[in-house]
């Protein structure tokens, strides 16, 4: 489907949208400069009930759009929701760059080695030969720097800025040899989130397209927020038993242990209960994928914010305190969730899926959902049609449909939203007012129907406060 804006027929540039306008997942939205020259911006997964313009579906991941004018590829950030579909793009005659901020560029190839293994092939030649591929189409762009796009007889460039929601994350402002620019906010972060450099707004647009996850709502703050997660935490330890946190593997993961060691070293050598020190609490990170994720955001620390370089100058290691576990192989998650099911000893378990639709949070929530010991803590967004909805939905006393079982939720389930890696409404009129040249048309995409809706209210409201004339519309 042509989602094309208000401009008359053949005016360029116009944009394309190939996902997240029927939901919040599937991100793929095309940049025409000419009839013979796009640029795509991200290729995402769907995920839960969300469904592409064109039937795309998490059922469906095949490319259900026109590529033959498509020269280039600039992805926002290395979420599966904005990058999984790439290597079902590459099958289906993309040839050409694929651009990302640079430490995107080290994240991408973890991400979508475990996506091609899950979706195509676990076949070791295959993987292999489709990460080379990858790598040679790579192209790693500096924050703030124009560059130039390879467009045939187009001139066109782009500019990446931080966008705060995981490392690497950009918004991306897309310029045609006429100046006209098309911003394309990608998923913005939350103020202040743990590790990142805050969100910073382009100078200017004509267009932006901007996410709305959240656009009809408040977050905490984080020292409310954080005040949250101390409180799950002792009411967890209390009750003896494991408090679960789903959480992607990249970007929630990192700052939950973020915010978990800044816990710990604050209540240091004091008693989280009768029988167990802050000390000795044991934060266990069960996912192989968010392991090596960590790793390399360790080895990234350069593009960490002003606060979490400190607490390296401090001798302190955010990512890699002692309480922190790690369990890699199949056999060591099996015999954790065993003993940890069984017995009574307190612990934190982080494993993905963030929405339960898979990984080994499943095996966690099978054995302990039924169990009111146990604690389960939601710390982002949860999609209509996935487990986490489901849970988050029908809380204590409820019951979820697991791999065609049913289970009781006999376990207490709370929520906090302000962990969630996209920031709020504020953040997102923030994002807008940030600019020294307002956009005259907006286009709100990659929200529920309702969260679209306040977040078009909202920017009216602001650009009539202004005295300007906007068009604000979902496509």
């Amino acid at each position: 489907m042509d989602r094309r804006d208000a401009a008359p027929a053949g005016a360029f540039p116009y944009v394309v949208h190939h996902g997240a306008v029927q939901g919040v997942t599937g991100s793929a939205h095309e940049w025409v400069v000419s009839e013979s020259a796009s640029v795509l911006i991200d290729c995402g997964l769907f995920q839960g009930r969300d469904v592409g313009p064109a039937g795309a579906s998490a059922s469906d991941l095949s490319i259900d759009f026109d590529i033959s004018r498509i020269q280039a590829v600039v992805l926002t950030h290395v979420h599966i929701d904005h990058v999984g579909r790439l290597p079902w793009l590459f099958a289906a005659g993309y040839d050409g760059p694929v651009f990302c901020s640079e430490p995107s560029a080290r994240l991408l190839p973890i991400v979508l080695e475990d996506a091609f293994k899950l979706g195509i092939s676990r076949q070791p030649d295959r993987v292999e030969a489709f990460l080379t591929l990858l790598e040679q189409r790579l192209v790693a762009v500096p924050y703030e720097k124009w560059q130039p796009l390879p467009l045939a007889e187009e001139s066109a460039f782009i500019q990446l800025l931080p966008a705060g929601h995981i490392l690497g994350s950009a918004s991306v402002s897309c310029r045609d040899s006429q100046g006209h620019v098309t911003v394309f906010s990608g998923d913005l972060g939350a103020r202040l989130a743990p590790i990142l450099r805050s969100a910073q707004s382009p100078y200017r647009a004509d267009c932006l397209v901007i996410e709305s996850t959240y656009g009809d709502r408040l977050h905490e703050g984080r020292a409310a927020r954080s005040a949250r997660l101390e409180r799950a935490l002792v009411r967890a330890m209390e009750d003896r038993g494991t408090l679960l946190i789903p959480a992607f593997s990249i970007g929630r993961t990192q700052e939950l242990l973020y915010e978990l060691e800044g816990l710990i070293h604050k209540h240091r050598d004091k008693a989280i209960n009768p029988d167990l020190d802050w000390d000795a609490l044991p934060i266990i990170l069960d996912s192989p994928l968010a392991s090596r994720f960590t790793r390399v955001y360790r080895e990234l620390d350069a593009f960490w914010d002003v606060e979490a370089r400190e607490r390296l100058g401090e001798g302190r290691n955010p990512l890699g305190f002692e309480q922190l576990l790690t369990v890699d192989d199949h056999g060591a998650h099996v015999r954790m969730v065993r003993h940890l099911a069984e017995s009574a000893r307190p612990a934190v378990v982080i494993a993905a899926s963030g929405m339960c639709a898979g990984g080994r949070i499943m095996n966690y929530l099978k054995a302990m959902l039924g169990d009111a010991r146990h604690n389960l803590l939601f710390v982002g967004y949860q999609a209509w049609g996935t487990p986490g909805r489901t849970i988050q939905q029908q809380g204590q006393g409820g019951e979820v449909e697991l791999d065609g079982e049913r289970y009781p939720i006999s376990l207490p389930v709370t929520s906090i939203s302000g962990y969630s890696a996209h920031g709020d409404q504020q953040d997102l009129l923030d994002f807008v007012g940030g600019m020294q040249e307002f956009p005259t048309e907006v286009r709100v995409v990659h929200g529920d129907d309702h969260a679209k809706a306040g977040l078009k209210t909202a920017l009216e409201a602001l650009y009539g406060r202004w005295g300007l004339e906007v068009r604000v519309w979902c496509p």
